[in-house]
């Protein structure tokens, strides 16, 4: 017998979406809030690394992720001037068959996962969040925007990096520390030479593209900014084409002019990271994804480790019939995952930003892309 027998998510993105499905199929009861009406996941790409593809497989979708992204091999790091500095491979992770590596639309991703989890019976009410949640010893009593108020067994927070319930019932966690570089991404057309993920290594400085369809990729450029300034967006497409201007390879020069245009999508985020100590819970309400372990996109594993969570979460409460066991079991799972992901990210952005070796970054790559391939 579960844990719990109805539990009410709070967040529509990934990491809230992969716990939902996961739930439904233990057959768990669950309510979904998510404040944007339009449940709209906005951006231009995203990489997929093993894990994440193995993740997706257990929540049923891989197959459409394969059909509407793209699933490549290997990783190719060359310095900015263009000699190859190492080759990664990326095998199936354990226990699957999957790819090691991919991308996809981050749109078109959020659009399979919406789907799916309507398709598991999840009950989802846009445009709509809580407002109060008390606590008794046998559940969560929970008023929402829209005045209702309902009983749960347990909530989920997953309501992201800037999280109001991390605020409520973790006063003492600061907010995520700016760490000193920016993340430009764009949409761009994909040449043929690009059949998997490339990153070019420049001083303060790189470049990385990645097949998102057969006819597009996903361009992402990290920057050193020493502040957290404002950036006006109008400015957007002239800075990110005066960045690929720095890189010399005839691929990314010949692209220059497509950064101008609006279908570059261009998008820039300062880069933060958060790691909150375990446990994730107070009483019935437990955190996960963003809110509790945000990264930078140095190992491609944020949106992953988030739906990993999810997936282990529901798991241990359908598992156990005990919800303190369940919940301490989730976090032996997944403490020294988490924290790996947040803290080699973070090396691999110390090095960036102070110059450092660039063997070194790609051996701490391709350790933690190991790491990522064990089982979760």
């Amino acid at each position: 017998m579960a844990a719990v027998n109805k539990v009410l998510v709070i967040g529509g993105g990934f990491s809230g979406m992969a716990t939902a499905i996961r739930m439904r199929s233990h057959g768990i009861q669950v309510d979904l809030v998510e404040i944007d009406p339009e449940w709209c996941e906005l951006g231009a790409g995203i990489s997929i690394n093993g894990a994440s593809m193995r993740a997706l497989e257990s929540l049923g979708i891989y197959q459409q992720v394969v059909e509407q992204g793209c699933v490549t091999d290997g990783v190719a790091i060359h310095l900015a001037h263009g000699p190859l500095i190492m080759e990664l491979p990326t095998p199936s992770p354990v226990g699957s068959s999957v790819g090691g590596s991919g991308g996809i639309f981050r749109p078109t991703l959020a659009r399979i996962m919406s789907n799916a989890t309507l398709e598991s019976g999840v009950n989802v009410r846009l445009g709509c969040t809580y407002t109060d949640i008390q606590q008794t010893e046998s559940g969560a009593v929970v008023t929402f925007t829209d005045g209702s108020t309902h009983d749960y067994d347990l909530v989920v927070g997953a309501d992201g990096v800037h999280s109001k319930l991390r605020k409520e019932f973790f006063p003492e966690v600061p907010d995520p520390e700016y760490i000193g570089q920016g993340v430009w991404r764009a949409i761009m057309p994909r040449p043929a030479e690009i059949n998997r993920v490339t990153m070019w290594m420049g001083d303060h400085l790189k470049l990385g593209v990645n097949p998102v369809s057969d006819t597009h990729m996903y361009m992402f450029i990290t920057e050193d900014r020493p502040t957290k300034e404002h950036i006006d967006k109008e400015t957007w497409p002239q800075v990110f084409a005066g960045l690929m201007a720095q890189f010399p390879n005839p691929i990314i020069k010949a692209l220059i002019p497509h950064a101008l245009k609006a279908e570059a999508n261009i998008d820039y985020r300062p880069l933060a990271n958060l790691l909150v100590p375990a446990p994730w819970n107070r009483g019935r309400l437990v955190m996960i994804g963003d809110t509790v372990a945000a990264t930078t996109p140095h190992l491609a594993s944020g949106a992953g480790i988030g739906i990993e969570s999810g997936i282990v979460l529901a798991d241990e409460l359908a598992a156990n019939d005990d919800l303190q066991a369940a919940l301490d079991k989730f976090h032996d799972r997944r403490w020294d995952r988490c924290r790996m992901v947040v803290e080699n990210s973070a090396r691999l952005c110390h090095i960036e930003i102070n110059g450092g070796d660039k063997a070194e970054h790609s051996k701490i790559m391709g350790q933690s892309l190991i790491a990522l391939s064990q089982p979760i």
